[in-house]
């Protein structure tokens, strides 16, 4: 086993180089031997961890950043790190324990520490859905991970969770990796894991090099109905009497959000003026959202409508729990349709407008509720231009009909 391969000169010239993004050879690893390393960052700090291998997993124990922790120390805090593996002792626990003697004996494991922090941010979250997204992504793809001590979760941990789903089920994987990274981040944070140690959840420099290359993931861009088949889609969609059904229904009509549809209540609908006006914060641009309705979606509203609605009542729930957008995905695979998604219906409706109809682009995007950078845009949005988006609506709505017909199928609670 060879040791001592580093210099401090050659750790200034990969520190150097890691500074430069024209630089050639760059690396972010550097090998000392024997299991130490240093971790060279873009910004050329550089921090030292030791690799430990025992009983089939890989941890790694940081040592400090350099130049603060010189070479040398480093290599001595490496050479103890490997006689207490050899001896069959853990050095992470042992330092754990030196550093707090009289901490309680209790173990703080990943489940309770990721509730702990979820509770603590979600209040931040614009709607129900993400919270609910990150709570039955953890419990359905990370479950391995739960009754873990959170001090004690490694990179084989992590890949153990990722790799089943990584390229079946692409996006959801890449969800669940940052979900674990902050949470992992958020207890070093509070002293529950080293600080000077490697996020074994990050990507960058890190699960990178371990895991295969997704299937290119098409972010921000949703898998869309082609418009000419909007009709035909509707005629099976009005069929379904399912509450999700209506729900998906309203989405398409109005060119919401899911998030934004979910979470409408009836003191948001004004049926005299036929507006849904959507507060700020279930909008994505933060900024209020005012959707005139057609026609047809106020028949579908009516159909809903109980005989002395209350104001903060959702429109779109059972027993008064927000639906999951998990509804409207099942319900498309029920219809055969799992390839299309909900957001993808809002590029159903600007394709239509924008081959078939002369409106103005900065009214669809209106209509969509899209932020704009343009200063002239931007300031024809500021007039929301009502009357004329109502028009566009209409035009959608009539145009869903061609063959879909008129009637909507009252609601049960049948799927």
């Amino acid at each position: 086993m060879a040791l001592h391969k580093l210099t401090d000169a050659s750790i200034r010239s990969a520190e150097k180089k890691a500074r430069d993004p024209n630089a050639k050879d760059r690396k972010s690893i550097l090998a000392d031997g024997g299991g130490l390393h240093l971790r060279i960052r873009d910004n050329g700090s550089s921090t030292w961890f030791f690799v430990i291998r025992a009983n089939g997993r890989r941890r790694e124990m940081g040592l400090g950043v350099y130049p603060y922790v010189s070479l040398a120390e480093a290599r001595t805090q490496a050479a103890n790190a490997r006689r207490a593996v050899k001896e069959g002792r853990d050095p992470i626990k042992e330092r754990a324990a030196a550093k707090e003697p009289e901490a309680s004996a209790e173990v703080v494991t990943f489940g309770k520490f990721a509730e702990d922090y979820i509770k603590s941010v979600e209040d931040g979250w614009r709607n129900e859905v993400h919270r609910q997204q990150w709570h039955s992504s953890l419990r359905d793809h990370a479950a391995a991970l739960k009754n873990m001590p959170i001090a004690d979760i490694a990179t084989d941990d992590v890949l153990a969770v990722l790799q089943p789903i990584w390229l079946k089920k692409a996006e959801t994987a890449s969800r669940v990796r940052g979900r674990i990274e902050k949470i992992l981040d958020a207890a070093k944070a509070r002293n529950l894991r080293p600080r000077d140690a490697m996020n074994p959840a990050s990507w960058r420099g890190h699960l990178a090099l371990l895991l295969p290359k997704q299937p290119k993931l098409a972010r921000g861009h949703h898998a869309a109905l082609p418009y000419k088949e909007a009709p035909a889609f509707m005629v099976e969609l009005r069929k379904r009497p399912a509450l999700a059904a209506r729900c998906l229904e309203f989405v398409i009509l109005t060119a919401a959000r899911s998030g934004e549809a979910l979470g409408a209540t009836w003191g948001e609908i004004d049926f005299a003026e036929k507006i849904w006006t959507v507060p700020a914060g279930r909008m994505k641009a933060g900024a209020e959202h005012v959707v005139p309705l057609s026609e047809a979606a106020i028949t579908l509203l009516e159909t809903l409508k109980p005989e002395r609605p209350k104001p903060a009542n959702l429109i779109f729930a059972v027993g008064g729990a927000a639906r999951s957008n998990m509804a409207m995905a099942m319900l498309l695979r029920r219809m055969g349709r799992s390839d299309l998604t909900t957001h993808g219906f809002r590029s159903t409706l600007r394709d239509w407008a924008g081959d078939t109809t002369n409106f103005p682009r900065d009214l669809i995007e209106a209509a969509l509720a899209h932020t704009i950078e343009n200063k002239a845009e931007r300031a024809y949005r500021r007039g929301t231009a009502i009357e004329q988006r109502r028009a566009l609506m209409e035009a959608w709505a009539a145009y869903l009909s061609e063959a879909a017909g008129a009637n909507v199928v009252p609601f049960s609670a049948a799927g």
